[in-house]
């Protein structure tokens, strides 16, 4: 028999049963889910039992993953922002929210 696969978030897996592809993006501890985007970009959930009795197997990212987010430039995938702010004339100043 083959071994169950534990999810990780990042990887991409097939439902072998129902020939859905897709990447667990979160798994929470919590109610014992793992939440997923399908390769279509709708997101779904399984439960930790569903997950092992289901036929899963772990797949390569598939080439064009990026489809269902459109409109993505490649350079955008990165995840690199470095979410530097520069000061605008017109910003308030800090002290002006402070009560």
């Amino acid at each position: 028999m083959k071994p169950k696969l534990t999810p990780e978030i990042g990887l991409w897996y097939k439902d072998d049963e129902n020939d859905l592809t897709f990447k667990v993006v979160a798994i929470e501890e919590s109610d014992e889910s793992i939440e997923v985007q399908y390769f279509n970009g709708d997101i779904g959930e399984f439960e930790q039992d569903s997950w092992y009795n289901s036929k899963i197997s772990l797949i390569e990212a598939p080439e064009d993953w990026s489809a269902p987010f459109g409109g993505i430039d490649a350079d955008d995938l990165g995840y690199s922002d470095p979410d530097t702010h520069q000061a605008y004339d017109k910003d308030m100043p800090l002290k002006d929210y402070e009560d």
